[in-house]
């Protein structure tokens, strides 16, 4: 069972950056795609970016160009540096695990384990 504890949150002003952390413990998971998803108030959960075992990463439209994830130490560090935040960014941000590779378009249901949350507050 994969334990995974996200840091990093905050709240910024537009145009400021943060970086959110999500430790994996409890197995390895290095050969599944790991990633993020984002929720805002009132609307569904959706993926934002997903890297999988070989460093390859697919990002939302809305982020391209503004957000970077990597993972390290062998898959049991997740990073997800943040750029250029918009208000619309605003959102409850989970680390996921995958039940395998990563798909073109991550949906809930592709994930195996979920973070505890970390909340991303973006001020115009």
């Amino acid at each position: 069972q994969a334990r995974l504890v996200e840091s990093g949150g905050g709240s910024v002003p537009a145009g400021g950056s943060l970086t959110l952390s999500c430790a994996v413990s409890g197995g390895s998971y290095s050969n599944f795609c790991m990633g993020y998803f984002r929720q805002p108030p009132g609307k569904e959960r959706e993926g934002v970016a997903f890297i999988d075992a070989r460093g390859r990463t697919n990002y939302a439209d809305s982020v391209k160009g503004r957000l970077t994830i990597s993972r390290e130490n062998g898959g049991n560090t997740l990073y997800l540096q943040m750029n250029s935040l918009k208000p619309e960014d605003t959102a409850m941000y989970y680390c996921a695990i995958g039940s395998g590779g990563c798909y073109e378009h991550m949906t809930p249901y592709d994930i195996r384990y979920w973070g505890q949350g970390t909340q991303v507050t973006v001020s115009a």
